[in-house]
């Protein structure tokens, strides 16, 4: 018999009710110490008390009128963002899906509006994850997203991730844009080089073709700077935000170049809750947070810590890690192990890190993760790949 909530996900016996920095609580008053931050989502901790105050001083003025009236509170935070960003405007959505499929619709708009109405193809990578739409998954290509939801939406052409030769083959007359995310995050932790990135820059501007950025995950501080581009000193033409934007509450944007956005005339495109009143007020709080003078710059030393104690420890439980990749706050640990059981060992060690790809463990915890909680989860993983390591008799494996 099916469950009242479709049985979509392979969910852990585990249930919280309650959440505090970088913990999280059971009903039973167990407290696990959370890598995982809801996938990269609360990016300042559970129930910060900025973001919960901005949450409650909005909900008792006003929820929702729809976007057929102006937001101040959109407003505000589209001036905030266009102010740090590259972009010259935006669309805001409700997660990031919703601004991945905005961000392909530009681009084709683009070049229609603009009279090349036969430039729809978007080049994407192996490994990329752009969410669950149909244009989502017909951009990440892979037999897991799109196997019986057919027929795919066609105009997205696939490489192998650092198929140089390969992409520059297949740009065509029928190209309008690549799209990639600066640091893969469900692919398995894997930052693009910025020579690549800057290369990718250089092709679309050779070709004529716009360059969109998924920093879904990656994005808003996770690298230590606010957006995973700006360490490669390029700028995209869109780019698609969400996860960490909300704090935890439901928020993203499609960011672009006032070129880039020409055919997106009244219209064009629409979302009855995105960027309400509740949504914005919290972006507000969490974009005002992260431009505060040394956020970031603490972000990336506590990253450099954090990534010193999970390199020790590949060194120490061989057997269980081969190594580390990812940038700043977005980490992955390679493992020799299942990663299942490196996930499951965590949970008993209390410590929750997220699954993803080539066999790799994401380490994504709040931003403002303190030292002492860094030294405090590395012990529990320790604990937990303790637990992985095979017992030895004479140096041998037992």
């Amino acid at each position: 018999m099916i469950t009242p909530v479709l049985p979509t996900y392979a969910r852990a016996p585990l249930s919280f009710v309650e959440g505090s920095g970088p913990w999280l609580m059971t009903e039973t008053g167990e407290r696990y110490l959370d890598l995982g931050a809801g996938i990269a989502v609360t990016a300042l901790g559970h129930a910060n008390p900025r973001l919960v105050a901005a949450l409650e001083a909005q909900a008792r003025r006003l929820w929702h009128t729809s976007n057929l009236y102006e937001i101040p509170n959109q407003a505000k935070l589209a001036e905030m963002l266009v102010e740090a960003t590259f972009a010259d405007t935006m669309f805001f959505t409700n997660s990031g899906t919703e601004a991945v499929e905005c961000a392909v619709k530009m681009a084709r708009k683009h070049f229609s509006h603009n009279g090349q109405p036969e430039r729809v193809e978007i080049i994407c990578f192996e490994g990329s994850f752009h969410g669950r739409s149909s244009a989502g998954i017909a951009a990440a290509g892979s037999e897991k997203m799109v196997g019986g939801f057919g027929p795919v939406l066609p105009g997205f052409v696939h490489l192998p991730w650092g198929d140089h030769e390969g992409l520059k083959a297949a740009i065509g007359p029928k190209t309008a844009a690549i799209m990639v995310e600066p640091v893969q995050g469900e692919g398995g932790i894997r930052p693009m080089p910025e020579v690549c990135l800057k290369g990718l820059r250089d092709l679309c501007d050779a070709h004529g073709i716009l360059m969109i950025l998924d920093e879904v995950q990656c994005g808003m501080g996770r690298t230590g700077r606010l957006f995973a581009h700006e360490w490669a000193g390029i700028e995209p033409d869109i780019m698609a935000v969400a996860k960490g934007i909300g704090g935890g509450f439901p928020l993203g944007a499609c960011l672009a170049t006032e070129a880039a956005a020409d055919g997106m005339g009244l219209g064009t495109h629409g979302s009855t809750y995105g960027g309400n009143p509740l949504a914005c007020a919290v972006g507000i709080s969490v974009v005002e947070t992260m431009l505060e003078d040394g956020f970031l710059e603490n972000v990336s030393r506590i990253a450099g810590r954090m990534r010193q104690g999970l390199e020790s420890l590949v060194a120490r439980f061989p057997e269980v890690f081969i190594g580390v990749r990812g940038s700043g706050l977005m980490l992955g640990l390679m493992c020799k192990a299942a990663v299942g059981d490196v996930v499951a060992a965590g949970y008993d060690a209390k410590v929750i890190v997220v699954p993803a790809a080539d066999n790799v463990a994401r380490v994504l915890p709040p931003l403002n993760i303190t030292a002492e909680e860094v030294d405090e989860a590395l012990l529990r993983l320790e604990a937990a790949a303790r637990a992985l390591q095979p017992e030895t008799v004479g140096g041998d494996a037992v």
